[in-house]
């Protein structure tokens, strides 16, 4: 195809997208970047009270608060797009980004569990319970999945609920508008609710486990809603247990952790982004009868790390034999927090938006585990036990946060949204630049460029050199929507800058 030919058929397909309005990829910036945990401060232990974590800067920021919210293993929340708490949850309620109830956001997930809870302001003590996705081309509404425990001596959920939470509503600080609607009854294994971007860069896959099978429930989430889309049997039974899930940053793989007959026992999949299908299962198990709970993958997605109570394994999933690359990286050194009986031993983990990992420690302690550089194989990946030092008690409370950033896959047969073949012609080759998509546009365009580690920032200027748009790009992230707006037709300068690295391109914004 020549040049000419490629550009004529960008141009098509940015009236197409005019007509039909753009998908958002990732228009939302910022919302994994804080992470809400601690207790409710009795005014009695300076070490009570609320914590944030907040990464919008590119480091790590751990300040204090105080609200009217206890976190424990159900931990939920969303900023928006400068990276302030717009809520958060405990899986009994919502709180506001006052720390108060939200308004109607009291009363989640009916159960005799959850009542045993709610007397007090505390949280659910269940892994992965809770996890909130924008809904698609819908601006400030946004739908919390969440479940509980309804069955002894399983410990089993029998039903997924969805709640919907409007941001317009009392004067900003959000509203629930519908609450605790059952998308489907079934016996689910505890939490392990997670999600992960369709091909097409707008809507969701999001997932759950049937208890003792190996039955995987899949949703789709679409601006029309959310559709329970059916079921696969992938992987090993897995009955009553306690662990975690994750996708992969690239959204490639997935992989479930959890112990039972005296194994760690990890299932890794590859997934298909556009049919929202697990293959290739992989059985990974490891002689260690300590409780497995925490698994994530590092940054570029090729290294899988598992957390087993007193050790932290590292495993190697482009290897030709996964279980033969184990590295064990700790194991617990003894260290208590504040004193006996607070161990510091392995829990939940979680890839935080600084490209390292956090470890908790599976009591209330004034430490995080973390994992500064979980790119490198083996022992280069850094592991530093209790590394973090916290103001206040903190009890497991790591988020379940998917990956918000991830973009689409550009030219797949299943990209429901147009961008076509052209695009996957036009990005063909790009690899280590930057490129703009559409080009020529409307004023409407996503820009594509390489993962980095820290914080970035893009300007865009016109002919004259004048700055018309400076916006902040996150961490990880490989893609970012920019929207011109009230700016005239003719040629921009877009330049992304990540300390003295800068990449430009040129787009042309066409006349209406």
């Amino acid at each position: 195809m020549t040049r000419c030919a490629a550009n004529r058929i960008l141009w098509v397909l940015s009236m197409v997208q005019a007509a039909c309005g753009l998908h958002h990829a990732s228009a939302q910036q910022g919302l994994n970047n804080l992470w809400t945990g601690g207790y409710t401060y009795a005014g009695i232990d300076t070490a009570l009270g609320g914590i944030n974590i907040d990464y919008m800067n590119g480091s790590q920021v751990i300040t204090t608060v105080d609200r009217d919210m206890n976190y424990f293993r159900t931990v939920a929340n969303i900023t928006d797009s400068l990276g302030n708490l717009l809520f958060s949850t405990n899986g009994v309620r919502i709180a506001d980004a006052t720390g108060n109830t939200m308004q109607n956001g009291d009363s989640l997930n009916p159960s005799w569990y959850t009542a045993d809870l709610s007397a007090p302001p505390d949280g659910l003590l269940i892994p992965q319970a809770c996890l909130i996705l924008p809904k698609p081309d819908a601006p400030g509404i946004f739908y919390l999945f969440h479940s509980t425990l309804d069955d002894i001596p399983y410990a089993a959920a029998h039903h997924l609920y969805l709640t919907t939470i409007d941001m317009s509503l009392n004067g900003g600080l959000g509203g629930v508008v519908s609450k605790n609607q059952v998308l489907f009854d079934d016996t689910l294994n505890e939490g392990r609710i997670t999600a992960v971007r369709h091909a097409n860069g707008r809507d969701w896959w999001l997932f759950c486990h049937k208890d003792f099978t190996n039955v995987y429930h899949r949703l789709l989430v679409t601006p029309a809603g959310v559709e329970v889309n059916g079921t696969q049997s992938i992987g090993i039974v897995r009955g009553w247990d306690i662990g975690s899930v994750c996708f992969s940053p690239d959204g490639s793989r997935f992989a479930y952790i959890a112990n039972s007959g005296g194994l760690c026992r990890i299932d890794l999949f590859d997934f298909d982004r556009c049919t929202g299908l697990f293959s290739n299962p992989v059985l990974v198990e490891t002689p260690d009868t300590n409780f497995a709970m925490g698994v994530s993958f590092s940054p570029n997605s090729r290294y899988l790390y598992a957390t087993a109570t007193t050790n932290v394994y590292q495993f190697d999933t482009e290897a030709a034999d996964i279980a033969a690359s184990q590295v064990h990286i700790a194991h617990w050194d003894s260290t208590y927090s504040p004193f006996p009986p607070f161990a510091t031993m392995f829990d939940m983990a979680q890839l935080a938006p600084d490209g390292k990992i956090y470890i908790g420690t599976g009591n209330s302690t004034l430490r995080l585990h973390v994992i500064n550089n979980p790119d490198e194989p083996g022992l280069a990946c850094n592991m530093e036990q209790h590394g973090v030092v916290l103001p206040r008690y903190f009890v497991n409370s790591l988020p379940n946060h998917p990956n918000y950033h991830l973009g689409p896959v550009d030219g797949s047969v299943c990209d429901s949204l147009g961008l076509g073949a052209g695009i996957n012609a036009a990005l063909s080759g790009a690899e280590g630049r930057l490129l703009a998509v559409p080009n020529p546009s409307l004023g409407q365009f996503m820009l594509h460029y390489p993962a980095h580690a820290g914080v970035g920032w893009l300007e865009v200027r016109n002919l004259a050199g004048q700055v018309v748009l400076r916006e902040r790009i996150p961490q990880w992230s490989t893609v970012h929507e920019v929207v011109l707006e009230g700016e005239a037709a003719g040629m921009y300068q877009c330049s992304l800058r990540w300390g003295l690295e800068i990449m430009t391109t040129r787009i042309v914004i066409a006349e209406p």
